[in-house]
Parts: structure tokens; C-alpha cells; sequence
């Protein structure tokens, strides 16, 4: 297990936000965490996945972070059953199911995000979320130390969120995926046809975290902000992009607190004008 001081966290967020962490873990087995939880005695220790949908607000962290970025990343395959460590990426989860000829993760391809994350926010898009493929997780209890499995039916997953995301005590470790027989082919263009039509909509050309807001219902954030003459305002260097407003851009220097300063602008607006109470989908730390 790899252990680094002062480490800096830019190449490990999404935003690009510059910021650095007294302490770095990177655990390669489950044992480690373990051994990180029972031996740490710091409560406020920070786990962070490949750094996609979160923000980092400050620029210096006292807090020791467990990073999954790189390690605890091991995936296998069990006819047609994907098990994947939480480091894992579902990016490296479709091209293996393609490679293997097995079809369900096509529309996840190009979600940035890891198993782990993915499991926790239940990420996904109109066409269908994580918990339509998932079986079970493997977790750690940090309540009691103990390593423990659960299945989907109890997670009681919601839109963008879960029982891992209510109980911030219970670590993700390993996820299982059903998937079914298919043809390589088919399942290469379909991956395929998701990335472009996402890049077509989204500013993949700069340094962001995916949606800021979850939706509220029966509306859509990003024509609220369009009408409110939004689009485009930044503070220092975070921008509501001009490509969907639904997201925050890094145009070069952002701090995590310019982009919640834009964001609580952004709350305000709406509030006054539409007398609806956006919920930010992104974890701030």
C-alpha cells in the first residue's frame, strides 16, 4: 500500500481544483482498509474515487485521504457476472464486457466515474442507472469493523442517491453486475453512439465535475439557468459553461470556492424567480 505527505490532489479531481492533503493512502487490497480504519483515529478521514462528482473546497486538508485512483481497481468475470473492485472504473467495466461479448454496461461507458462512486450515487442517465445491472456489494462497516455483503433490493436505491450515501459509515469495497450474452459489434457502436452524443452536449474540453444539480421535479436546471441569463457567468475561474449550462467549467485557475460561490448564485436566482430549492448533486469536501 502506497503512503504519500503533502500530497497534492489536482491530477485527482475532475475540476482540477488545486489542493493538498496532509496524507495519502492507496490501498490495493481489502485488507488495507481494514487496517487504515482500525488504526486511524481520525474520524473525519476522506475516501475519494477517481475525483469525479465532487468538489474540493479547501486548499489545504488537514484530513488523512484513502484514494482509489489507480489501485483496489481488480476486476473478474464469472459467465455472465462482472465483479469489480471499488477503484475500478466503469469506463474499464464496458470495454471489458465488450471484449467479452456480454452487453447491459454500453450506456455507462462513458460516465466518469468508479464502481464505487457509481454505486454510491447511483449514476446512470435517462436510458437507465447503475442499479438496473447491479447484484450485490461488498462493503465495510466502519460501526463494527467488519467486512459485509448486501443485496440490491436493500440498498434502497432513489435518484442519485443510496443507502451509501445516507450511511457515510459503510465503505464500498466490490460490486457485482449481471449482464447478458450479446454481440461485440452491436455493443461497440452502442458504446460508441453514447460518447459522441454526450461530447456533442457536454464541455468535455474543460476540467468539470458532470451535472452540479440534481433535477427537480418536472423541470430541468440548465433551461432555468438559460432563461435567467446565466450561461456564460463565472467567478475567478469557475463558468457556468455555454455549452450546457448544467455545468461548471475550470477555464484555468478555479478554487473550489469559486465554483461554490457560483453555484450559491446560482441557488439564489432560482429561488427568487422560480421559488425552487436546487440540491446540488455533487459531494462537497
Amino acid at each position: 500500500m502506497k503512503f504519500l505527505k503533502e500530497f497534492n490532489l489536482k491530477k485527482y479531481n475532475a475540476y482540477r481544483v488545486n489542493a493538498v492533503c496532509s496524507k495519502a493512502w492507496f490501498p490495493e487490497k481489502e485488507e488495507d482498509f481494514t487496517f487504515l480504519c482500525s488504526n486511524n483515529t481520525d474520524p473525519k478521514r476522506i475516501i475519494l474515487g477517481n475525483g469525479n462528482n465532487i468538489i474540493l473546497s479547501k486548499e489545504y486538508y488537514e484530513e488523512e485521504f484513502i484514494i482509489l485512483n489507480g489501485c483496489f481497481d481488480k476486476i473478474e468475470i464469472e459467465d455472465t457476472t462482472i465483479i469489480a473492485e471499488a477503484g475500478a472504473t466503469l469506463k474499464q467495466l464496458s470495454e471489458l464486457a465488450m471484449n467479452c461479448s456480454l452487453t447491459g454496461l454500453e450506456i455507462f461507458y462513458d460516465i466518469p466515474s468508479s464502481v464505487g462512486g457509481a454505486v454510491v450515487m447511483n449514476a446512470g442517465t435517462k436510458e437507465g442507472e447503475i442499479k438496473d445491472i447491479l447484484v450485490k456489494v461488498r462493503y465495510l462497516d466502519l460501526s463494527d469493523l467488519q467486512i459485509k455483503e448486501i443485496a440490491k433490493e436493500d440498498i434502497g436505491f432513489e435518484y442519485r442517491n443510496s443507502f451509501f450515501q445516507k450511511h457515510t459509515d459503510k465503505i464500498v469495497l466490490k460490486a457485482w453486475f449481471n449482464l447478458k450474452k450479446g454481440n461485440p459489434e452491436q455493443i461497440k457502436t452502442k458504446m460508441a453512439e453514447t460518447k459522441q452524443t454526450r461530447w456533442a452536449k457536454q464541455p468535455r474540453e474543460y476540467p468539470n465535475c458532470g451535472s452540479v444539480f440534481k433535477r427537480p421535479p418536472g423541470r430541468y436546471v440548465g433551461p432555468m439557468i438559460d432563461e435567467l441569463g446565466l450561461k456564460g457567468f463565472a467567478i475567478g475561474g469557475a463558468k457556468i459553461s455555454e455549452k450546457h449550462s448544467g455545468f461548471i467549467i475550470n477555464t484555468g485557475n478555479a478554487t473550489g470556492q469559486d465554483i461554490l460561490a457560483v453555484i450559491a448564485e446560482v441557488e439564489k436566482r432560482v429561488k427568487e424567480k422560480f421559488g425552487i430549492d436546487l440540491e446540488v448533486e455533487q459531494r462537497i469536501i
